[in-house]
């Protein structure tokens, strides 16, 4: 039974959170009586903690407005989530003030996190990587995150449990190569240890994750970002796609990014304007047109058929609405 001190700190907790909690509704989550509750909010007010009291139907007790209170109690998936959302902010377009803000926060939580905390959050930290599309992220689940982060660090196999997009589940062992934030979303990578294939996996579909015996080698070629952004781009979408396109890289990927379209530059330099070839799947191609007019270059359609015919019924409206009336 927790002890009279860990029902305080509830307490103080709970107050924290905002509003005014009903005395009834604050005996009911520590599990006490209502002139229990009042006994430790009277303990909270010795302690020079500005607890109100707000009489009349509605009332309770609440903290006084504007009051900033010393002590900042985090659970472990809340002090994870908060420093997992400083990393990301670290991503956006933040002021040069703001940029030090989210450095000084992060290394002040880091330096009161529990030992055993620190230690995770830095296997995270080496696990985590982040797409040139980061977005406003998803809260993962905590648990799940350090889980594969872990199997990610020490290369072992991790058994988990994932829903397709057709609402398919499976139980799948992943020799997981990395997390990788992107548009918003969670994803792990790595080897489908069945079906021999790399794949990638959305973390808010994986209902489920265990550290299996064993590891694996670690693998080579491009890293965990890259292998996520090409994986949507050749995933197994219904039509297949194929452009050559006259401009240069820097020009096709402000329109086709690499999560889009595959785009064979062989080496050559990105900046020098030549006849490129683009590869990409999709599930429809009815978007296509209008980007390829964003385009404004040369292009040439290899393949669908049916692409071409989109494009030249886009060109005749084009050309239809451009007409004086």
């Amino acid at each position: 039974m927790p002890r009279p001190t860990g029902r305080v700190l509830t307490l103080l907790e709970l107050l924290q959170s905002g509003g005014t909690r009903t005395v009834a509704e604050l005996a009911d989550r520590l599990g006490v009586e209502g002139r229990t509750v009042r006994r430790y909010v009277q303990q909270l007010v010795d302690l020079d903690v500005p607890v109100e009291s707000v009489r009349g139907r509605y009332g309770g007790y609440r903290l006084a407005p504007g009051y900033r209170l010393p002590p900042l109690m985090l659970s472990d998936d809340e002090a994870l989530a908060v420093l997992l959302g400083l990393v990301a902010g670290r991503r956006a377009a933040l002021t040069t003030m703001q940029r030090t803000a989210n450095e000084t926060a992060s290394a002040k939580i880091r330096r009161v996190l529990p030992r055993h905390l620190a230690r995770r959050f830095d296997t995270l930290l080496d696990a985590l990587a982040f797409t040139d599309q980061p977005g406003e992220l998803d809260a993962p689940d905590a648990g799940l995150l350090l889980t594969l982060a872990d199997a990610v660090r020490h290369r072992r196999p991790v058994s988990i449990r994932y829903t397709d997009r057709e609402g398919r589940r499976s139980e799948r062992t992943l020799h997981a190569y990395g997390i990788v934030a992107h548009a918003g979303r969670w994803y792990v990578t790595g080897q489908d240890a069945q079906a021999g294939e790399d794949r990638t996996f959305r973390l808010d579909r994986i209902t489920d994750a265990r550290t299996l015996p064993g590891s694996f080698e670690a693998p080579v070629g491009p890293d965990s970002a890259e292998r996520v952004v090409s994986g949507f781009a050749s995933a197994d979408y219904r039509h297949e796609v194929i452009l050559r396109v006259q401009g240069t890289a820097e020009q096709i990927r402000a329109h086709l990014p690499a999560s889009v379209a595959n785009l064979e530059e062989h080496g050559q330099d990105p900046a020098a304007e030549r006849w490129l070839r683009v590869e990409l799947r999709a599930e429809r191609f009815d978007w296509l047109p209008p980007v390829l007019a964003a385009l404004d270059r040369p292009f040439v359609i290899e393949r669908p058929a049916e692409l071409r015919d989109l494009v030249l019924a886009l060109a005749d409206r084009l050309t239809s609405h451009a007409r004086p009336g």
